[in-house]
């Protein structure tokens, strides 16, 4: 038994996955997979690759600065082997269904039907791998009216209701709707993913059949709408923007301070009280129109303009040491760079950095999950395009020869 299909070769060291995505969503579950000990067989175009490969700048770039990767490829496809073939041709169709025979979890994220007529749709697979975990993530789903749209993060998220929530409120300066500076329906898709994958491995140990799993970004963005959707259920009336406040708490959002802004986030009215006490207004705690989270919702517009006067006093990090003395939440609102400059950051390893054949090494973020028994390998950084179609193909040959031991 090797390395990697011991527990210390990760939690999923047991699985293959056949990873037909491209982009992010397909991509980002693969990669947590794969970091989870998963083996990850990436396939893609012997040409373009995936679509981004190119999506730069920036890109990781070798001794001479030439560039060699984009920073968007690799952010998603670490711990992965890169086959490059072409399922167009009959031969790269063969290779894939002899890879699907032998693969656990098929990960894809085209078109509604663009695999059928390749014979590699869950239907052709599941009749030669019954045992097959198929995955397919599109913009709408595999049924609906608008099934055969495509679809993209930001199309998605202002489909599906997060930009009407995001950005500033109308009738103030630079209002109307605002993406979120990540594609986060893409991420929360991928998440969405995994979970699904790990829930029909479980199925299957006890089954032994495998399933097709239908997840669509417009799905997964509308789900993932939370509170924000319930209050819309309840009460029949669309939320409005509020910029970086809260619907239902208050103070919870960003304040001025005397040398930038800090976030503000009182969850309860204990800590509003502190906070009070801090901000030498301890009269506010006890006012009716403050003393609870519902008053203070109720009189947001009163309480928000004397808070900002109160905070313009002090800079952001005095407010933050008296404030986290006072067990108040707050924090400042950081750069990336601030970011990784955090020593809590730092002590948690949130930067990994993994070895590149022509780079020397490409820094990565780290996976936010710590496990006890199981931790979490950073194999390899994200491959060059059909780095291992050799190396995979030629175990595919030896997996079909009669001599090959079981």
């Amino acid at each position: 038994m090797n390395q990697e299909s011991t527990p210390q070769g990760g939690a999923l060291s047991h699985l293959k996955v056949l990873d037909l995505s491209r982009v992010l969503a397909g991509p980002w579950a693969s990669q947590m997979l794969a970091d989870m000990g998963a083996e990850v067989i990436k396939i893609e175009h012997p040409e373009r690759g995936d679509d981004t490969r190119g999506w730069g700048p920036p890109y990781l770039k070798d001794a001479q600065g030439q560039p060699l990767e984009s920073a968007y490829f690799l952010c998603a496809n670490r711990n992965k082997r890169s086959v490059a073939l072409d399922i167009a041709t009959p031969e790269g169709q063969r290779q894939i269904r002899e890879l699907a025979l032998q693969s656990d979890v098929l990960v894809e994220n085209f078109k509604v039907g663009g695999l059928a007529r390749y014979g590699l749709d869950y239907a052709s697979l599941s009749a030669l791998n019954p045992r097959l975990i198929y995955c397919s993530i599109t913009g709408f789903g595999q049924t609906g009216p608008y099934a055969q749209r495509p679809g993209y993060d930001f199309m998605v998220q202002g489909m599906g209701g997060l930009m009407s929530l995001t950005g500033v409120p109308d009738g103030e300066d630079g209002a109307g709707p605002m993406k979120v500076g990540v594609a986060l329906t893409d991420v929360l898709t991928g998440l969405h993913a995994v979970s699904g994958i790990l829930a029909a491995v479980a199925w299957r140990e006890r089954s032994g059949e495998g399933q097709h799993i239908d997840l669509a970004l417009l799905d997964v963005q509308v789900s993932c709408l939370a509170n924000q959707a319930q209050n819309y259920l309840i009460t029949g009336q669309s939320p409005r923007r509020l910029g970086n406040a809260h619907p239902s708490i208050v103070p919870y959002q960003s304040f001025p301070t005397a040398d930038g802004e800090m976030i503000l986030a009182v969850g309860n009215d204990s800590q509003f009280a502190s906070f009070c006490q801090v901000a030498g207004r301890a009269a506010w705690s006890t006012d009716p129109r403050f003393a609870t989270n519902a008053a203070r919702v109720a009189h947001r517009a009163e309480l928000v303009p004397l808070l900002r006067q109160v905070t313009v006093q002090r800079t952001t990090a005095q407010w933050i040491d008296a404030l986290e003395a006072a067990n108040v939440p707050c924090g400042p609102i950081n750069t990336l760079e601030q970011v990784f400059a955090d020593p809590h950051v730092q002590a948690r390893g949130l930067r990994v950095d993994l070895p590149h054949p022509v780079a020397g090494a490409t820094p990565g973020v780290a996976s936010p999950l710590r496990f006890s028994k199981t931790p979490v390998r950073y194999r390899r950084a994200a491959p060059a395009l059909g780095a291992d179609t050799e190396s995979v193909l030629a175990e595919l040959q030896a997996a079909r020869s009669p001599d090959h031991p079981e």
